[in-house]
Formats: C-alpha cells, structure tokens, sequence
C-alpha cells in the first residue's frame, strides 16, 4: 500500500464544486454526531430514571453502515440539496465519525494502544480541513498524464506530472484503491491511495551495519564516522513566522463573544502565516525522505533506538528542537524504505545505554549529563563524539545480539551481553550490596539501585 500525492490547479468553478462536497461531508458528519449524541444522552437519562434496559430507546449503531442507513433515512429533510453532491461526500464525514467512534471506544476499554483518544467533536467551517474521499467510480489519470478525473469533480489539473504513477498503471502493477482531496495551507492536493507489487531491491553494501544515532545537535551520527546535520528549519524559518504573527494580531480577529467577525486582512495574514508553516514542514519532509532513502539504499542493516518521543517532548527546553528535528518521521520511513530495499531495521532497546556506553572496552558510566558532548573513558583513554560513540554501540548491538543468538544466550534486561567483548569489561551479575567502594557500576532507569559491576574477565 503506497500513496502518491500531487498539487493541484483548480479553477475557481472546480474549487467552489471540491467546497461544496467537502461541506456536505462535514453536514454528515455533525448530523450523525448529533444523532449519536441525543441517542446517548436519551438514554442515560432514561436509566437514571430507573427505566428497565428493555424499555430503553433503541441504541443506534456506530459502524459506518449503520450511520449510512440513518442518513438515508434524513438526508431529504436535513439537506434538500444532496443530490447536487457527490455520495462519496456523505461518506466521508460519516466514515470519519465512525472511525472516531471506534477509537474512542476502544481507548476506553484498553483495546486501542497509545494517548486516550477522546470523543468525537463537531467540525467547523472556519477550522476543520476541507477534504473528500473518493472510493467508487472514475478515478483515473489521464494519458497526458497532466490531468486526473475523480467522480462528479470531472478533469482536475495536475500542477506536476504524475508520470511516475502512470508508469505503474499502465505496466499493470499498480491498482489505485481511493482518492483524496486536500486543503492545506491554501493549496489544493490529491493523494492516491495504490496497490503497488513493488519488486524487493538489494542495497549496494548488503553486508554492512550502520548504526544511526539521531539527536538535535546533529541529526544523525553513523557508525562510519559520518555526522549529518541537523538543518533547524523551523529555527530557520522562525524570523519570518514571528513577523507573520505579529501581523495577524494587529489585525481584526474573530470574537465569538463580541460576535465580531474577522476582517478581509486577517484572514490573508492567517494564509501567508499558514504558508511560511507549511514551507518549513515541506523541507523538513524532504531532508529526512533523502537521508532515509540513502540510508536503505547503501546499507544491509540499519540499527536505531527506539526513542520515547512524546516523553522527550516533555521537556519544555528542548521540545521545539526535538519536534524540529522530526525522530520519529525519520524511524517511520526507515520501517519501510528498508523492506523496500532489501535490507534490516533493528530497534535498540528503549534503555539500551547507547550513549553512557564506551564502543572501545565496554565500561558503562553511571552518569552522563546532556551537556557533556564528548565522550571520555577513564578505564581505555577513549575519546570520541558523544553521537559518534552511540552510534558505533548501536552498529555492535547487532553482533552482539548474533552472537548471543548462536550460543544459546540473551541479552540482560539492561542490554549488556556476557561474552562478545573479549579482554574488555563485561556486566556480570552480582548481588546488592556486594561491590567494593570506589567500584564503578551501571545505573537502572527510574532511579533504581544497581545490580551489575564491571570486572575484567580473563
């Protein structure tokens, strides 16, 4: 399953008929929401009431067949106007709400993993993001490959060529599935959801590991010694957005309270501050599709950490840099740029000690604080980059856990291995309470006493 998404070029006719079907999605969607609402709250107060559950008001479905049954059932009353506009409008606002629905749910009894999800809200005209999902119907590129035609929208104007899309369409390995029409920052997308049998690749080094330590100071530190840097786009582009923002308060902004209505110069002040923000999230979006790209292309094996994000994101020092750098972007695309190319993703444990960890002899610090960039080992004299050093531990997880594969052994629940490093210093296990002052040792996560000590093995 892949997607392609391309700009578009809309006249102000094609536009106006694309809003118009974006609107009747968001209809169905506050209809049903209110329908879903009313039955729940009716209900609720029957049983407070002491209503027995067999006289209770029929409870109505939350799939979406259920929701569409209901909609035909009102559509002639609630919109007079809905033969004007797609089906597949209507449908997607009602799956939208089913899907939320069920997230919903499911965050409730533990079945969905992750942040709660809430319950559903109404959509906005002035807030929600105009879009319409085409399932059924004509969905084609045309031969020119400059132009598409979706259902009741009819041939649309690509603002690039779609040649690479068309190419696998017309070998047969592609069969586009859905259609998406988008808004975003005053720009008109369609993104094509398609099923591509795409041929495994095989990287130009299959036999060799990187280990890749991604950070803010530098993006990314691999074990070959190379460091990529860290571009800060949002920092780059912070200049321009804070003189945008300070342009959109001066002007006359929406009041619910005072019942004001924004003015014609804040509304185009909101779309040049919307666009400045997409910018910078297009460049970032590029550098980390080619870093990735290049990384599966050349290397058999990638090792990563597997970084807790939405905990690194509550630091309100570093949140800005760490949502700048997009980490977790860059391990998505990894997932499945190296199935595509042939090669491994490894993920390091979460408390794996990457950086505390000497990649020479093995000692593992008790401390490191964040400042401290270069990393020094007081057993072997080893100096290097801190980033560089993590990731070179990374690149010998990968052996190390082989190694412990082959002979029947595993990996501490601290990621320390027992017998790969030979003539260096290794973890054992002892008993607390039992190492000699002065005696250095590894330190659990969470403020937990420590039940290793570093000894030399003969």
């Amino acid at each position: 399953m892949q997607a392609y998404r391309f700009a578009l070029d809309l006249t102000p006719g094609q536009e106006r008929a694309v809003l118009m079907n974006a609107g009747a999605a968001r209809v169905a969607h506050n209809w049903a929401l209110a329908y879903v609402k009313a039955v729940m709250d009716q209900r609720l107060a029957e049983r407070s009431y002491g209503v027995v559950a067999a006289d209770l008001t029929p409870a109505i479905g939350w799939s979406l067949p259920a929701l569409r049954k209901a909609w035909n059932g009102a559509k002639a009353d609630v919109a007079p106007w809905w033969a004007e506009c797609s089906k597949e409008a209507f449908n997607t606002g009602l799956d939208a709400l089913a899907r939320g629905l069920k997230n919903w749910s499911d965050s409730r009894s533990g079945r969905r993993a992750g942040r709660r999800a809430g319950f559903p809200r109404f959509k906005s005209r002035h807030r929600s993001t105009p879009n319409i999902r085409f399932t059924t119907g004509v969905i084609r590129v045309e031969p020119d490959r400059k132009h598409v035609t979706l259902p009741r929208l009819g041939r649309l104007k690509l603002h690039e060529s779609a040649r690479k899309l068309a190419r696998r369409l017309e070998a047969g390995t592609a069969r586009i599935l859905s259609a998406t029409v988008r808004k975003v920052a005053g720009r008109w997308h369609v993104a094509f959801c398609v099923e591509v049998e795409r041929l495994i690749g095989l990287p130009s080094l299959p036999g060799v590991v990187v280990g890749v330590d991604v950070g803010v100071t530098h993006l990314a530190a691999l074990s070959t010694g190379e460091l990529v840097r860290n571009p800060r786009h949002l920092s780059a582009g912070g200049r321009r957005l804070r003189r945008l923002n300070r342009q959109m308060s001066r002007r006359v902004r929406p009041d619910r309270r005072l019942g004001q209505r924004p003015s014609k110069r804040w509304r185009r002040a909101r779309a040049r501050l919307a666009r400045a923000h997409a910018r910078v999230a297009n460049l970032r979006g590029d550098g980390l599709h080619q870093l990735t790209a290049q990384l599966s292309r050349k290397y058999g094996t990638v090792v990563v950490e597997d970084l807790n994000v939405v905990g690194m994101l509550r630091n309100r020092r570093l949140a800005r840099h760490i949502a700048d750098a997009g980490l977790a972007q860059l391990r998505r695309q990894l997932g499945y740029k190296t199935a595509w190319n042939g090669g491994h993703l490894v993920m390091a444990d979460r408390w794996y000690p990457s950086s505390k960890t000497c990649s020479g002899c093995g000692i593992v610090k008790a401390k490191l604080a964040l400042s401290e960039r270069t990393y020094t080992c007081s057993a072997c004299g080893l100096v290097l980059d801190r980033d560089l050093n993590a990731a070179r531990n990374l690149a010998a997880l990968v052996c190390e856990v082989t190694d412990a594969r082959s002979s029947q052994e595993s990996l501490n629940g601290r990621g320390a291995d027992h017998k790969t490093r030979l003539g260096g210093l290794v973890a054992v296990k002892r008993q607390p309470g039992t190492a000699s002052a002065g005696e250095t040792g590894t330190v659990l996560p969470q403020g937990r006493a420590p039940d290793h000590v570093l000894v030399w093995r003969s």
